[in-house]
């Protein structure tokens, strides 16, 4: 049975009750409407669970901080006030990564439309567009369904125009992973508009840059992932084929690594093993990539690596790799 769900303002009023009719300070409040409603078996996993603070001078009215910037954030917009958008797009970003419940209470309250006319109204100023796609990624962690088709494609135009900016770069291929995991439509769509090119593109651009070389390498592995249950059959396989075989998917990520270990961790091996089998190739005819990595890597972090991958035809070989 699924679990039930209760909307913000209904908590709120509960917290708010708690204090004007029963005299309890806001903290006891706040923990007296949260064990009432888990008792009754209410999901509170979308809740924010902070008293509201004052939204008007004489403290009648009650709002959450992410909301009020977010009217401050709206309003800017609309005034086209540059400073205010900026300032406005760094509090709402800082107070989005404190948890999803605080980032789900923004989309419910029509913060993404806000923040992509943010990143249209940006478009020409670096350091403002920066600021926008910072926190359109903050939103986006964790609520992928909010991206649509304009989003999609700001994103893909921002990374073809801002190639050689590294910053930018990295902000936008993070929106992007954000936006593709547990998201099947999202990986399609984007594949389709051409994000496996300028995710390789960016990984031998931006060598010298371990962080957007990560990211750029997450967002090839977050392709190739089958993890959204709404969709029977993905195209994970026919993207790490087009990784491999399109974009030299393989050949890119061993020169990303060479003499720059720190550039991809130990759980980015994985998906190494993951693009092989999609030009044919058996674990066993993977010689050459198979000794760069066992040189390049400790053999037990190699060894975990290539196991955690392994399934199906190649358990035989993940099993003759842990005997070793």
């Amino acid at each position: 049975m699924a679990a039930k769900r209760i909307s913000q303002e209904t908590f709120d009023d509960v917290v708010q009750e708690n204090i004007i009719e029963f005299g309890m300070d806001p903290e006891e409040a706040l923990n007296e409407a949260i064990q009432q409603f888990e008792s009754q078996g209410v999901d509170l996993s979308n809740i924010v669970k902070i008293v509201p603070s004052p939204a008007s001078e004489n403290g009648q009215e009650q709002k959450h901080m992410v909301l009020q910037i977010l009217d401050c954030l709206q309003k800017a917009v609309i005034d086209a006030d540059s400073s205010k958008v900026d300032e406005s797009l760094m509090n709402f970003a800082r107070q989005c990564r404190q948890e999803l419940s605080v980032r789900y209470l923004a989309a419910q309250k029509g913060a993404y439309p806000a923040v992509l006319a943010a990143c249209r109204l940006a478009s020409e100023e670096r350091c403002s567009l920066l600021k926008a796609l910072q926190a359109l990624s903050a939103l986006l962690e964790g609520q992928p369904d909010i991206l649509d088709v304009p989003g999609q494609e700001l994103l893909l135009r921002v990374l073809q125009e801002s190639r050689d900016d590294a910053d930018l770069t990295l902000a936008g291929v993070r929106c992007i992973r954000y936006a593709c995991l547990k998201h099947e439509q999202n990986r399609q769509d984007l594949v389709k508009g051409g994000i496996l090119a300028l995710l390789s593109e960016a990984i031998v651009r931006h060598g010298d840059r371990a962080d957007v070389v990560h990211e750029a390498c997450s967002g090839l592995r977050i392709m190739t992932f089958d993890d959204d249950i709404r969709v029977p059959f993905g195209h994970a396989h026919d993207h790490a084929r087009m990784i491999v075989a399109e974009h030299n998917g393989l050949g890119i990520l061993i020169e990303a690594a060479k003499g720059k270990k720190d550039h991809l961790p130990a759980h980015m091996l994985s998906s190494w093993f993951l693009y092989a089998p999609a030009e044919g190739h058996k674990l066993h005819n993977t010689g050459p990539l198979f000794i760069f990595l066992y040189d390049f890597y400790s053999p037990s972090t190699f060894k975990c690596a290539v196991i955690s991958s392994c399934s199906g035809r190649r358990s035989e070989e993940a099993g003759k790799l842990k005997s070793a």
